[in-house]
């Protein structure tokens, strides 16, 4: 039932779709588009797109509920028959098929994602280039890469079992900066948050006078730990109100953050750029918006000095080529946040690659032990908080799919 109506919503909002395309005996064919779930530091949803050439494209989609059955009730029977390499007409016809279904934002723009990140594996593997050089060419040799850390043990970890006396404090925020450092990365992020054994405004989104020393603490240790061996950042997800957020930000300015990553709920730009006009340090945010037109009214507006889209949720590899593009116009640079698996990590090694400002991408599973694992290749990914840009086509990467049988989440 849910193949007929997709089919019927595609061929009434898409004019030129046709349920049996034509094609010639040459053009390759998406056959089949499944998805399963590798449990990392967070469900990796991984898209995967068979063609009648054999070949086989991998993507991925932002952890969210719901994305496999929109891939496979919805965007499976629409893009079935269809040619792989067609990506950017693909991609509006999977939106077009799910309009009114939330393919601007949300859930389906997600689910988009995966499924277009897929296409452009495959068909750099067909036409045996590298996506970097279907997006135009490289920029840059290797991708800088930033360390999510956590003070002691994983923060998730740490909230659920209520163990926030040690895991919050200053000590373990130095330890984890050092260990950090140690492993080779020369910038780091740390969440700021975070309890401090006090209770606080939540609701009200209101920082007491301690809280925001106690955070300022937090930052003083990261940065006499590390000093001029790296630069640091501090997130605050989207949990504070301008007048706290403001306070805070004065609080640590003298350490000089590269940045303060969504300081405000995402959903006010105004209220953003006031903030951003009324403090000195950095402002970072965007993985909550959605596609090109979500970033339009922050630059615009001036209210952010970094993007950060998360490639396999605001539309995927072409859609974040074009949010780098709107924000190299106000010389602003892209830092696209990341919690996925090597294939969303890869994706943005790609187009980090292709445009001109990129800054870093974001890394967040430093704790998973068997992250390299999941690829078949000699060395690690990330060396010295760098990524060689891979020169082998599509993605430029295989994985390894006994492992992730292994750590498959059903």
């Amino acid at each position: 039932m849910y193949e007929d109506f997709a089919r019927k919503l595609a061929a009434t909002m898409w004019g030129d779709y046709d349920e049996t395309p034509d094609r010639t005996t040459d053009t390759p064919a998406i056959t089949q588009i499944d998805t399963l779930v590798v449990d990392g530091n967070f469900p990796w949803s991984i898209v995967t797109l068979e063609t009648d050439t054999g070949v086989r494209g991998i993507g991925e989609a932002y952890p969210a509920p719901g994305v496999h059955e929109i891939i496979t009730d919805y965007l499976r029977p629409v893009l079935v028959g269809e040619n792989p390499l067609d990506v950017e007409r693909l991609y509006h016809l999977m939106r077009e098929s799910l309009s009114g279904r939330g393919s601007q934002q949300g859930i389906a723009t997600i689910a988009i994602s995966g499924v277009e990140l897929a296409l452009w594996d495959v068909t750099g593997k067909i036409l045996n280039q590298p996506v970097y050089q279907l997006l135009g060419g490289k920029m840059r040799e290797e991708i800088c890469v930033y360390a999510d850390c956590h003070g002691g043990e994983s923060m998730v970890d740490a909230a659920l079992e209520g163990q926030s006396s040690e895991t919050y404090q200053p000590e373990a925020y130095a330890v984890a900066a050092r260990e950090a450092v140690e492993d080779g990365y020369d910038m780091i992020k740390f969440d700021l948050d975070v309890p401090s054994g006090r209770e606080i405004q939540t609701k009200a989104r209101h920082l007491t006078a301690p809280e925001i020393d106690h955070k300022r603490r937090l930052v003083e240790a990261v940065a006499e730990e590390v000093e001029d061996e790296a630069e640091y950042a501090f997130d605050l997800h989207w949990n504070f109100s301008p007048e706290s957020a403001k306070r805070l930000c004065e609080a640590i300015e003298a350490y000089n953050p590269m940045w303060i990553e969504d300081p405000l709920p995402p959903e006010n730009t105004e209220a953003m750029t006031r903030l951003a006009e009324a403090v000195d340090v950095p402002i970072l945010t965007g993985e909550n918006r959605y596609g090109r037109h979500g970033f339009r009214d922050l630059l615009e507006a001036g209210a952010v000095d970094f993007v950060a889209p998360d490639v396999p949720k605001t539309g995927g590899i072409a859609e974040t080529k074009k949010i780098a593009d709107l924000a190299d116009s106000y010389y602003c640079a892209l830092t696209p946040h990341n919690i996925g698996s090597p294939v969303a990590t890869l994706a943005g090694v790609h187009v980090g690659a292709a445009v001109s400002n990129f800054f870093a991408l974001e890394f967040h599973a430093r704790e998973i032990s068997w992250w390299d694992d999941l690829l078949v290749r000699e060395e690690p990914l990330i060396q010295d908080g760098r990524i060689e840009v891979p020169d082998g086509p599509g993605l430029g990467i295989e994985l390894d799919w006994d492992v992730l049988e292994e750590h498959r989440k059903d």
